[in-house]
Parts: structure tokens; sequence; C-alpha cells
């Protein structure tokens, strides 16, 4: 069995089967790490989310921003903003199972053998591993939960800024969430800088990329999320693997055990 890890497919299908079909991928003997974003802004959201689905246990996806978008348009009462590619979706047959598939899954994976943690956009350095998953599977119990449409329906904000462990009900659940799916440059104190999508080199004053920060663990991270790093972080044990599909980049592919990276353009 081989485990691949890809980066953010956004409802790009075609190319999804194309970077498959180079490793020749079977999910009867191999695994598919999606970093989140499976879905929204490219021309088949819908295929992309009925074949990870179809996948079964043979995929491992952690939820990223794209995803909660289009459970806060089902679940939350939000519209669907001008560049989203949803209306697909929320209008097939099976729209309901895949929601309700979409709300079992996880917003951070950890594989203990291999040392590896996977979140969509990465994991903030006043986080150990331990804290880590215990917030994830806090606010994934949420979003699986009778309090989901709550959750969905106040999800969007910047505020607050800063993890606190006191911190109670949805205010938790949002800085949480946001840590794990909309997260690019934050200071020292954990204290995220939300505007800023440039690319590493245009960090904010008082603000640095999240993966910039020493830890005190040695875990490899898998994320996606941040198109303009185009899948570099200067280091070999943050690997970011968003290299832009959806905007006429490519959609990459890593082999978990080798480091291979597979590419295909887009």
């Amino acid at each position: 069995m081989t485990d691949y890890a890809i980066g953010d497919i956004q409802g790009c299908y075609d190319r999804l089967r194309d970077v498959l079909a180079k490793v020749d991928f079977s999910p009867s003997r191999d695994r598919l790490w999606v970093a989140g974003d499976l879905i929204n802004r490219g021309p088949s959201s819908l295929d992309t989310l009925r074949y990870i689905e179809g996948l079964g246990s043979s995929a491992v996806v952690v939820l990223g921003n794209h995803d909660l978008h289009l459970l806060a348009v089902a679940l939350g009462g939000h519209q669907t903003r001008k560049k989203d590619t949803l209306e697909e979706i929320l209008g097939a047959p099976d729209h309901d199972r895949l929601v309700a598939w979409l709300r079992q899954q996880n917003l951070c994976v950890h594989d203990a053998d291999r040392n590896v943690l996977m979140a969509h956009a990465g994991v903030p350095h006043i986080w150990d591993v331990g804290q880590a998953l215990a917030c994830a599977r806090e606010v994934e119990s949420v979003i699986a939960s009778d309090q989901a449409q709550e959750y969905f329906t106040h999800m969007y904000g910047n505020q607050p800024e800063c993890w606190a462990s006191e911190l109670a009900g949805m205010d938790r659940w949002r800085v949480i969430t946001n840590y794990f799916t909309r997260m690019r440059f934050i200071a020292a104190d954990g204290t995220l800088e939300l505007a800023t999508k440039e690319s590493a080199d245009h960090a904010p004053e008082g603000f640095a990329p999240w993966f910039e920060y020493p830890r005190g663990d040695d875990v490899r991270i898998i994320f996606g999320h941040w198109a303009a790093l185009e899948g570099n972080t200067g280091s070999d044990r943050f690997i970011a693997l968003d290299t832009g599909c959806v905007w006429g980049g490519a959609l990459t592919m890593m082999n978990l055990d080798s480091g291979e990276k597979i590419h295909c353009d887009c």
C-alpha cells in the first residue's frame, strides 16, 4: 500500500484523475490524503466531492476553508459568493449525503508511525501535537453534532485573533477553525494576521509565516491553502502542497514515504 498526499483540488476533477493516473493509483491498495479544499472555484466540484467520498477508507481528508464554506451555505444560512462554483453540489440529488459525509471529516490528522501531521492551513507553533489534535477533535465534534447550525451561522470572523485556553463557545471554536483553515502569518504569541495572502516574504510587521517559528517537537506538517508559496517553505519538515491548480498552476501529490512529488500542470 502506498499513501499519497495531495494539495488543494478545488474542483479540478480532470486534473485530479490525471495526477492519480501517473502513479496508477488504486483505492484497493493505496490511500489518498487530501489536504483540504476539495471543492470550489474549479469547474467540477460535484464530481470531485463524489469521487473522494467514494474512496471510503482509502481517503484521509481534512477540511479546508472552501469545504467549510459549502457547509456554512448548506447549514448556516450563508449565501454563495460571486466566484463560488457550489451550485451543482447544492442542487445535486445526493446533496444531503455528501454534506453529511463532509461533516464527518477531520480538521487535523496525525500518523504517529510516520511522525506526520496534516491540516489544511497548518498548525501554529503554540500547540504541540497533542493540543492540536485535542483542539481539532473539539471542533470536529461540534460540526458533526446538532450544534452544527449554530456553529456555521457564526463561523465567519477574525476574532479572537489569538488562542487562549480560557476561551469558550463560539469564540473558542472560531479561533481553532481559523488556525487550521485560514492561517498564513502569525506573531510569536500566536496572534493571527488573516488579511495578507501574498508570499512568505511579504509578512506584515511583527508577523512571520507560521512555519518559521521554532516548535517544541519534530513532527512533519503537510498543508495546503497557501498557493502563493508555490510549494516552497525552505524546509523539508513543512510540506506545502497547494501549487495553485485552480489558478493555472499545478496539482501536486507526494508519496508520503519516499517524498517524491508528482505534478500535473493545470
